[in-house]
């Protein structure tokens, strides 16, 4: 299993949900997982039931059977380029002073490929990270990306920053983080809905990431709701056959099925969701076909009905371990 893991998807379809399950998942047996947010939003703090994440490594779950740790950290572009300075430059409080005076602000804001840079390097920094006994300190780095529409030019940037900057420390440190980006320690998730929109952004995404060389790792379908209709069930209320439904209804223990009866009375309003569930199945298999088309191994996690909390984040690791995602 690769030690970095990039979630992306299109706004909406819970790509950080889906980091966060994955981190939950990769923290067993001992091993340490560390969650990293770059876009400044809290997610993560939210869906953990914790207060907002600074700008440092903070243990904010366990995961059961085996005592392996999640970490988050809540990535800050200013104080990525504060470290960048004193590592680099050895600037100390010369870079605080130009905190204070608003240069850094100042930078990060009008060189949104700056702050890119910064991101990445200090996600690309904790999967290098090594302790005292020359071991990993963390075994996987899960970083809650950008959503799809930006995600190769986000983690492609310090491609063009090496070669904009030909040599020195800044090329070194951007050569450096690609070679981590693109190496085998890297797999690029992409997070969809069975909706049209979504599966065709997952597809735009895998073909922009893979002519830019980034590896493309697993498409997770999220949100798959369960179908409760069988198949000749789903038939007969696509083409609205009233009598065929009645009977399944009566069937389900809902009164007899004769004309009159509850089951038949039942019939009308229950025929139009039928048959808009029926119509849902249909285009969600046709979603399917085309996720299978783009060749890129495809797992799917149910829809949580009374929505994500902790208890959910869980039960949704589980999943992904049965599924063999995380191993």
């Amino acid at each position: 299993m690769s030690r970095l893991q990039v979630v992306s998807g299109k706004g909406g379809t819970g790509k950080t949900t889906v980091a966060a399950a994955l981190a939950l998942a990769l923290a067993r047996e001992g091993r340490r997982t560390l969650l990293v947010e770059v876009e400044g939003r809290q997610g993560l703090a939210q869906l953990f039931g914790a207060e907002a994440l600074p700008y440092e490594e903070r243990k904010i779950a366990v995961a059961p059977g085996g005592g392996g740790e999640v970490f988050a950290l809540a990535i800050d572009a200013e104080r990525a380029l504060l470290d960048y300075l004193q590592m680099f430059y050895k600037l100390g409080s010369a870079g605080r002073a130009l905190k204070k005076l608003g240069a850094i602000d100042f930078a990060t804001t009008i060189a949104p490929g700056l702050r890119d840079v910064l991101l990445t390097g200090k996600a690309c920094e904790a999967v290098r990270r090594k302790d005292k006994a020359g071991r990993f300190v963390y075994d996987h780095v899960i970083m809650d990306a950008p959503p799809t529409g930006r995600i190769t030019r986000f983690l492609n940037v310090n491609d063009e920053v090496a070669g904009l900057a030909r040599f020195g420390p800044i090329h070194n440190q951007a050569q450096a983080v690609m070679k981590v980006l693109k190496s085998p320690e890297t797999a690029v998730h992409l997070v969809t809905l069975l909706e049209e929109m979504p599966v065709q952004e997952t597809a735009d995404g895998i073909a922009e990431l893979t002519e830019a060389g980034l590896p493309v790792g697993r498409v997770v379908v999220n949100m798959v709701r369960p179908h409760h209709l069988d198949e000749d069930t789903l038939r007969a209320a696509a083409d609205g056959h009233r009598a065929e439904v009645a009977k399944a209804l009566s069937r389900a223990g809902l009164g007899g099925a004769r004309r009159g009866g509850l089951a038949e009375r039942l019939v009308e309003p229950l025929l139009d969701q039928a048959a808009e569930h029926a119509s849902r199945v249909e285009l969600e298999r046709a979603q399917r076909a085309v996720l299978k088309g783009l060749r890129v191994p495809t797992y799917e996690l149910p829809l949580l009905g009374t929505g994500v909390d902790l208890a959910g984040l869980y039960a949704l690791a589980k999943d992904l371990r049965k599924q063999s995602v995380a191993e």
